[in-house]
């Protein structure tokens, strides 16, 4: 892994740190392409059962370094996956839960990965801004979707458009993250939330994700998928654990189950 990329796995928790602070945690080719293999290595590792991502130095990222990104700008046709690309396609693939823990500036590309996590924590002094317009490019990665569809269209313009910084209590407030602490405070609550989540089923928390991440279509049909599965986790090594657990008054240990 790259040495701006920092890679730590302790209590079934992988965190992916962007660490490059004299830079802002500015994003290189290179440290793309790190974090893309650790999410895609945590995602296949059955001794991870939830990802972080986050940034040293009291900074999230201020999105691309602009000449890293100018000597070999992506193509976006297709034809290649660049660095960018496989990190963004290593989020969206991501089948474990990804929590964001943002602290201080979150700009372009370190706001669109956002939309693509499970859950997202800042701190206070946390600021947001994707000036795509400002600098004569469009929205990407599916912000033009994400974000119209998460906070309405007149408040995604407000980031998408007018490319207006948003506090951490605007953002909480819009949904974009769900909940606001001090710096201090800030990876101790997110760690406290990947236990929680560490400690569930995690074939059923998988397939609660992959759920809530489909896209939307007829309800009916979303009704029948759930049921199927709610079906089959009825009849798993998982389920005979959850519920026996409980009538014995215990917490679940779903780590014999293999």
């Amino acid at each position: 892994m790259s040495e701006q990329v920092l890679v730590d796995t302790a209590e079934r928790i992988r965190t992916i740190s962007f660490n490059r602070p004299d830079k802002k945690n500015a994003l290189t080719r290179a440290m793309y392409s790190a974090a893309a293999e650790a999410i895609e290595d945590g995602d296949r590792d059955p001794a991870v059962r939830v990802i972080i991502l986050t940034g040293e130095g009291g900074i999230f990222t201020a999105g691309n370094d602009i000449v890293d990104f100018m000597e070999q700008p992506p193509a976006m046709d297709g034809n290649e996956v660049s660095p960018v690309q496989h990190f963004m396609q290593a989020l969206l693939n991501a089948k474990k839960p990804v929590i964001a823990a943002v602290d201080g500036l979150a700009i372009g590309i370190g706001v669109t990965l956002l939309m693509h996590c499970d859950l997202v924590y800042c701190s206070d002094r946390s600021s947001f801004k994707t000036p795509f317009v400002d600098l004569a490019l469009a929205p990407e990665y599916g912000s033009s979707q994400t974000m119209p569809r998460a906070f309405g269209h007149v408040v995604a313009a407000e980031l998408l458009l007018l490319g207006a910084t948003w506090s951490a209590e605007r953002a909480a407030q819009t949904g974009l993250v769900g909940a606001v602490t001090t710096p201090d405070a800030l990876m101790e609550t997110v760690r406290n939330a990947a236990r929680i989540l560490a400690a569930k089923a995690p074939d059923a928390l998988a397939k609660a994700k992959a759920l809530m991440r489909r896209a939307p279509g007829p309800l009916t049909d979303r009704i029948a998928l759930e049921g199927r599965q709610f079906a089959a986790q009825l009849r798993s090594p998982e389920f005979a654990e959850a519920a026996a657990a409980f009538m014995e008054r215990r917490a679940p240990d779903f780590d014999k189950l293999g």
